[in-house]
């Protein structure tokens, strides 16, 4: 691991890369906070409404994530990480604006949100395609962690950050902060040294023929299909979960809001150590190895929420929480350890000509299902109650593992 991260810093454009994906997930954790201050406070939205904004910034995944994976190969990738990014921070700018100006309403800004989902579409697509380009395949392993350790450092301050920033300068000014990040985000990567080839298209391919094809590599990969599937499953339960969870603690527990912050915070540093560790554990066990081990902390955590919170009563006891801590650390930690492995294995079994479409296809779906799994959760919880939602989560977590497991993921290394 040493050698690699040494290896790593000589990379010409690996540091510009790094440091606008890292801008970019602070700037992120920022909005995260202040879009629902906004929301709730100062346009006054009812929780249906809140919903709906909400929605709008996922639903471009579900309409346009096949299309623009196929778009991403068909074109240089840098360009449209550069654009994607100057697009998304003017959509975010257009908020504080018409703020100030007296316009803004909650149509406004979930149309904005809308039009920065898509773009976030785009860039996604884009820059997890373009790594492979800059960084040598041996050292994606490396490349991914570091992300990652970024996102996760992001994760874990962020939320305290854009709570203290929105309690000084109000929300819009946050969110203008944010628009900020993307801009700054545009000129580090157009600083990025890369060798791209305008890619040549046969006469006569269409565009459902090329979305067909990435799908079929995805889903018909004997490797990556499985692969597919259980993060699908995944993504599926972590939305189920977390919407089940945060309703039981908050309302069920009556946990203090600065108890729940700090289980979250905590699944947030365990995630950063385990995206440092991850490169080792996948250099030492396996990539597959690695992902197949991590996500079967997941139905164990999950478990030990179930038992520990239902029954509780309107407090939880000492014993629940420690519980809970303990249970999102280990649920961060197998997080960390496991994507990087998985973005480096689907990185380097796919073709670069096929990398957008694979990366558009099941971002897609994860995103989409994640929807689904927010709506399911709660309603679910609505139905059948507290017990039965978070046994059901742990079964879909168990059935990702089983999926995971019963595949040549075993036996699959990145080299």
């Amino acid at each position: 691991m040493g050698d690699d991260v040494t290896t790593l810093r000589r990379v010409p454009g690996f540091r510009s890369y790094w440091s606008a994906a890292t801008v970019s997930s602070f700037g992120s954790a920022v909005s995260a906070v202040a879009v629902p201050v906004l929301v709730v406070t100062v346009l006054h939205a009812t929780p249906f409404e809140v919903g709906l904004v909400n929605a709008a910034q996922f639903l471009p995944y579900a309409l346009f994530g096949l299309i623009v994976g196929a778009y991403v190969d068909r074109f240089r990738r840098k360009p449209l990480l550069i654009w994607a990014s100057v697009g998304r921070g003017v959509c975010l700018g257009t908020i504080p604006v018409l703020w100030l100006t007296g316009l803004l309403n909650l149509c406004v800004t979930a149309a904005a949100l809308f039009v920065f989902g898509a773009l976030s579409v785009v860039g996604f697509a884009a820059t997890q395609s373009l790594l492979p380009r800059i960084v040598p395949r041996p050292l994606l392993l490396a490349a991914n962690a570091r992300v990652d350790q970024s996102d996760a450092a992001a994760q874990t301050v962020g939320p305290a950050l854009g709570g203290v920033v929105v309690s000084i300068v109000t929300a819009p000014v946050a969110i203008a902060l944010d628009s900020v990040s993307y801009f700054v985000d545009a000129v580090l990567i157009a600083r990025v040294r890369v060798v791209e080839q305008k890619r040549a298209r046969l006469p006569g391919t269409r565009l459902r023929h090329d979305i067909v094809d990435g799908l079929r590599w995805t889903y018909g990969h004997a490797t990556l299909a499985p692969l597919a599937l259980s993060t699908h499953l995944w993504f599926l339960a972590n939305a189920a979960g977390l919407t089940v969870f945060a309703t039981l603690a908050l309302r069920t527990l009556a946990l203090p809001a600065a108890v729940y912050g700090a289980i979250i915070a905590v699944s947030g540093v365990a995630m950063l150590l385990g995206a440092t560790a991850a490169p080792r554990l996948g250099t030492r066990f396996g990539a597959g190895q690695t992902i197949i081990a991590a996500r079967a902390a997941y139905p164990i955590a999950w478990a030990a929420i179930t038992f520990a919170t239902v029954g509780s009563g309107a407090a939880a006891p000492l014993v629940a929480v420690v519980v809970l801590f303990v249970a999102f650390a280990v649920h961060g930690a197998a997080a960390g350890c496991e994507n990087a492995n998985e973005m480096s294995l689907r990185q380097t079994v796919t073709p670069d000509a096929l990398l957008g479409r694979m990366n558009g296809t099941m971002r897609s779906a994860n995103r989409t299902l994640a929807a689904v799994g927010a709506v399911g959760g709660g309603a679910l919880m609505t139905v059948a109650g507290d017990r039965f939602a978070l046994l059901a989560v742990t079964l879909v977590f168990a059935a990702a593992v089983v999926v995971a497991a019963c595949s040549p993921l075993r036996t699959t290394t990145v080299r």
